[in-house]
Parts: C-alpha cells; structure tokens; sequence
C-alpha cells in the first residue's frame, strides 16, 4: 500500500504512465513535507542535495546581497519545482534561499535518488530534461525582459505569466521580483487601474 496516494504520485510525473512497480519506486524516493508560511527549505551557505515538487503552496527563491537587500529570483506554485539548480547540479553551497510564502506541500527529491530514477526509470529523465528546457528558457526570457521593458512592461508580463500569485504575494516579494521599489509597484498599479 503506498503511503502517497497514486494520483499524487501520478501528478509529480504528468502526463508519464508507470506500472505498479514503477509507482513504488518512485514513492521510495519522495518524502511529502509540509510547510508553515514563513518556513525556510534552503537558506544560503547550506549544500544543496534536494530539489522540491510544489504540490500546494507558494515558495519563493531569493538572494541576499552585502547590504542586506532581497532579490526575488523565482516564485513556485502548484506543479512547478524549486531549488537553487546551480548548487544543486553541483552539490556546492547555496547563494539563494527558499522561503515558503504561503502554506505549502512539498515532495523532497535528492539528487541521489533522482539519478535512481534515472537508471530504474528511463523516461524519467526525458521528463526532467524537458522541465529543464523549459526552465532555462524562461530564465534566459525574463532576463531579456529585465534588459528591455520597462517597469510598467514587467509588471504586466509578471500578471500574465503569474496570474494566480498576486493576490498570495506581499508587494514587496513581487517588487523585489521585478527589481523596483514598492512604491513604484504601487505607482504602476494606480496607472493601470485609472487607464
């Protein structure tokens, strides 16, 4: 009997089909873990071993820089995965952290494991390797966007990319997110609403 539901299990890994063998391999490697708001998974100088399937929640990965300022670098929602991926390919510290900005439902996955899955499960990895792909080409858009749009330009991107996250996000997270300051967010937000 699997301590994780199988439609769970089946959610973490959509739209893969697996056997029940392959189902218990797979609940072998994940450990569910719950998240008050508030609660840090990764804070900055720790080794990274773990990556993190968001079953409900919001999380936020952020960098802290020299004089203390917050740098939101990505916000995970519902089936989307979280870690900081240059430490976490490297097993090196971290620079990032992750702070849960929202109650949440995690599934832990080390890299050990993962390469377990690799080798038991092979389109596991085409799975990841096209999450990836579509990550990195995400990343590599919103730094074209940092480069070329204008705040206003960015917020509206941030709303359509993100249209369920605003209303669970502190101003100040999605700011830090866009590079701004909080009273210029709510400067564009009063523009776009007298428009």
């Amino acid at each position: 009997m699997y301590d994780l539901e199988k439609n769970t299990l089946l959610s973490v890994f959509d739209p893969l089909s697996f056997s029940e063998k392959e189902l218990q391999t797979i609940q072998s490697c994940l450990e569910k873990i719950s998240l008050k708001k508030g609660s840090m998974i990764l804070t900055s100088n720790e080794v990274v071993y773990e990556q993190y399937y968001v079953q409900t929640g919001c999380l936020r990965t952020f960098y802290l820089d020299k004089s203390g300022k917050e740098h939101t670098l990505q916000f995970a929602i519902n089936d989307w995965w979280i870690s900081d991926y240059t430490a976490f390919f490297n097993t090196q510290k971290s620079i990032l952290n992750i702070e849960a900005i929202q109650d949440a439902t995690l599934f832990k996955l080390t890299r050990a494991d993962q390469e377990k899955l690799y080798q038991e499960i092979p389109k596991i990895e085409t799975f990841f390797r096209k999450k990836m792909e579509k990550a990195f080409s995400s990343f590599q858009k919103r730094i074209l966007e940092n480069l070329s749009l204008t705040a206003k330009e960015q917020y509206l991107s941030f709303i359509f990319k993100y249209p369920n996250i605003e209303q669970n996000v502190k101003n100040y997270h999605i700011a830090s997110y866009l590079g701004i300051t909080t009273e210029s967010l709510s400067r564009i937000r009063k523009e776009l609403s007298s428009s």
